[in-house]
């Protein structure tokens, strides 16, 4: 029963910055609210409140501005934009909510110019994953600590059971299968780093408060970045069996290799399927934060048409929902990260794998 509670809570917590913007006879853009929350910004949004001279003023935790400009380097806090209601040193913040926040140059009289600085800013995206690493970094040492003090010892208490029970399950339900005993060992250390972060990454994105809260994993520069170490291991570690199965594939008719259309597909495999994880990670972890976002909105969505009776009835449906979605959701953030990993271990797999008759011969 705890569980179910403390999911209601979580649920509602993640519904506190709405409720600022839906005051009656304010309309409510929730696509604006659901994107916003998705995607990265250059300060870290908390919550809006609105005084009682009727100012909206929103919370948020600045976060470092990083341009490059004609060789000029420029860096200051996001908070110099207020919010993108203010320019600053030349420099302008547009976009936000349902648009992608952009810095562009403006003159003194305030008039876009046609240029744009090159952007190294710290990002609420970057901002995350640099916490998330910390404290990754943190548990594991931790972890390494407990074994230190106790050798050859079973794991004591719940920190250093989880992460041997990782460990271990990586290990022996990934890594071996999925690469073979022989090369297993030289891959392990890449795998585990990729199982632990993205797992990490997914259950801070399901914790609506900062320092979570960063849709680190629904991020497509993100994925794109692990999908292509995974590509550029998998094929840098290619043995002459794997590239020969490309471009002269075995069982298919002589013409189809002359065409050459066989390696043709096989090539454009070599392409697709980084990009296949890219994109499974991705939408996974973004579809259920806009869910869970689309049923908090409707709560004030139907409290601006029908009244607060109407958004008071939904809120109970709303949340309901919103919980059985963290609750499947809580789910979901192993069976990526699994699925990430063992796809990468398969991948990685295929390209240092011998045929039979080889391994006999050595």
């Amino acid at each position: 029963m705890k569980k179910y509670l403390l999911m209601a809570l979580a649920a509602m917590l993640m519904a506190a910055p709405l409720t600022a913007r839906a005051d009656q006879g304010e309309g409510f853009d929730a696509g604006s609210m659901i994107i916003g929350h998705v995607t990265d910004a250059h300060s870290w949004h908390m919550f809006d409140y609105r005084t009682s001279d009727g100012k909206e003023h929103a919370v948020a935790i600045p976060l470092p501005v990083i341009l490059i400009n004609d060789g000029k380097l420029d860096v200051f806090m996001s908070s110099r934009f207020h919010h993108g209601h203010a320019d600053y040193k030349g420099y302008r913040l547009t976009g936000g909510g349902s648009q992608r926040e952009v810095i562009v140059c403006v003159d003194e009289a305030g008039n876009v110019l046609d240029k744009q600085p090159i952007d190294l800013s710290l990002t609420k995206t970057s901002a995350a994953i640099v916490i998330a690493v910390i404290l990754l970094i943190v548990i594991v040492f931790a972890a390494k600590r407990a074994y230190l003090k106790r050798p050859n010892q079973a794991p004591h208490g719940v920190l250093q059971g989880l992460v041997e029970m990782l460990v271990v399950f990586v290990r022996d339900s990934i890594a071996r299968p999925m690469i073979g005993e022989a090369h297993y060992r030289r891959y392990l250390p890449y795998l585990l780093t990729l199982f632990f972060f993205i797992f990490f990454c997914n259950i801070l994105g399901l914790i609506p408060f900062f320092p979570a809260g960063a849709n680190i994993t629904g991020n497509l520069a993100v994925t794109g970045i692990l999908a292509v170490i995974t590509f550029l291991i998998t094929n840098i570690s290619g043995n002459r069996h794997y590239w020969t199965d490309i471009f002269n594939t075995p069982g298919v008719p002589a013409w189809l290799k002359i065409f050459p259309l066989m390696p043709l597909v096989e090539v454009i495999g070599v392409f697709t399927k980084p990009i296949v994880l890219m994109i499974r990670l991705f939408a996974n972890m973004t579809a259920g934060h806009i869910m869970i976002l689309s049923f908090m909105a409707l709560i004030f969505i139907l409290s601006n048409i029908g009244g607060a009776a109407i958004g008071g009835a939904t809120s109970v449906v709303s949340v309901f929902l919103s919980v059985f979605i963290s609750l499947l959701e809580c789910l979901v953030v192993y069976i990526q990260a699994f699925v990430f990993t063992m796809l990468t271990a398969l991948y990685i797999g295929m390209a240092v794998h011998e045929p039979e008759h080889h391994a006999s011969e050595a």
